[in-house]
């Protein structure tokens, strides 16, 4: 019985002496070192990417899409449409799945795609102008429209032919920070215009946000529209 009662609070004793040991090393040791490695070597990524501006301002994060649009004339009406801000570079279209009150810089509830098919809506393997509404072709047709209009002043006019992918569809996650240079420089004027600048420092301005593809052959040249955002900003107050 005593032996029995004995070898029962060693192991007891031995198993708590572990999760203590365990637990010191997994839940205090090793996140402060991975801690302390990441903040040493990978600063800014570990923080969660941060975008500052000249006052040193964080504005957001550069892994994050933001929207920019006009305040609504009614905050509480769900069903008043933003109007985009037309001083701004405009990202890719959300294409909401819900709105949210943390978050008001993008209207998302969460990460995701509308999982519709790339022909959904069309006819004999393209959109027509009609097409179903609901549809991605309608949602398509409809965003090439407001981006020709938007983007057309008196001395530039934005030819159909011209609007990237980028600027018609969302993102596989809602989230995409990144245009393309393409649709970045087909809202040149339209910006230059509404800030009053020269059309050349915004190109310039595009030119020097413009990274290429990562190592050279990954991925596809971008733009990071918070970024050039922070840098139009800083170019219209100068």
């Amino acid at each position: 019985m005593n032996n029995s009662v004995g070898n029962t609070a060693r192991l007891i004793g031995a198993g708590l002496r572990a999760l203590l040991v365990l637990t010191v090393i997994c839940g205090v040791l090793y996140p402060l070192a991975v801690t302390g490695f990441a903040q040493a070597l990978f600063n800014d990524e570990a923080n969660g990417s941060e975008t500052k501006d000249g006052s040193g301002q964080v504005v957001g994060s550069s892994l994050i899409g933001q929207t920019y649009n006009l305040p609504k004339k009614d905050p509480d009406d769900a069903e008043e449409a933003a109007k985009p801000d037309l001083r701004w570079f405009q990202p890719r279209p959300s294409n909401g799945l819900g709105g949210n009150s943390v978050n008001t810089q993008y209207a998302l509830i969460l990460s995701g795609a509308t999982n519709r098919s790339a022909d959904n809506g069309a006819v004999d393997g393209a959109c027509p102008k009609d097409a179903e509404e609901g549809t991605l072709c309608a949602q398509v047709t409809t965003a090439k429209e407001a981006v020709i209009a938007d983007n057309s002043t008196s001395g530039y006019q934005v030819k159909p032919q011209d609007v990237p992918a980028d600027a018609v569809t969302s993102s596989g996650s809602g989230l995409d920070p990144n245009i393309s240079p393409e649709y970045a420089k087909l809202q040149v004027h339209r910006v230059a215009e509404r800030n009053e600048l020269d059309v050349k420092q915004v190109e310039k301005l595009v030119a020097d946000h413009t990274t290429g593809r990562t190592l050279g052959f990954m991925g596809e040249p971008r733009v990071n529209v918070l970024e050039l955002n922070t840098a139009l900003k800083a170019l219209s107050k100068s």
